[in-house]
């Protein structure tokens, strides 16, 4: 009797651990919580909107010492919303074996994530790096014409994640 509550409890759990990913996505697309920038822009012809500038910081980090590099080629740009604009990242993989990275974006403040919108960003596939290559990786970007009055700063953020190294990751020994 005890021990079949306690497998049920334990199954529970496990379940709800299980679904705490999937949950928190749809917690965070909803509130636009964290920043999260999975939109890529439909890209419609509308007009800019040239009277209002908005400042675009960009930052780029490592995720616990990974064999990486990473920066954007600029700190900052203004922009105007509707317009498209392009910029890069520059990464370099500082370690003498192949690895592959992932770099994830987040946009503060939160609510501007939904109103960030990339038509070419490194960030979609992952990047694969030879023993000491370094890249310069597009990002092409636009802020919705709609984005709140309010905000006048918004920063996108990367973090680089060393996933694996290209090897493993395209399944050779």
């Amino acid at each position: 009797m005890l021990t079949g509550k306690l497998l049920v409890m334990a199954a529970a759990m496990f379940g709800f651990g299980f679904l705490l990913v999937p949950i928190y996505d749809v917690f965070c697309e909803i509130t636009g919580l964290n920043g999260k920038t999975g939109n890529t822009a439909q890209v419609v012809a509308e007009a800019p909107n040239l009277d209002r500038l908005i400042t675009v910081e960009f930052t780029g980090t490592v995720n616990q010492g990974g064999p990486w590099e990473f920066r954007p080629a600029e700190a900052r740009m203004q922009v105007h919303p509707g317009k498209l604009y392009a910029t890069t990242f520059f990464a370099r993989n500082t370690g003498d074996s192949q690895v592959a990275g992932q770099a994830v974006p987040s946009v503060t403040p939160g609510q501007a994530a939904a109103y960030f919108r990339k038509t070419e960003c490194f960030c979609f596939t992952r990047q694969d790096f030879a023993g000491g290559e370094a890249k310069d990786m597009p990002l092409r970007f636009m802020l919705d014409p709609d984005l709140p009055a309010h905000v006048e700063t918004v920063t996108l953020s990367y973090t680089m994640f060393a996933t694996t190294t290209v090897a493993a990751a395209d399944g050779a020994p």
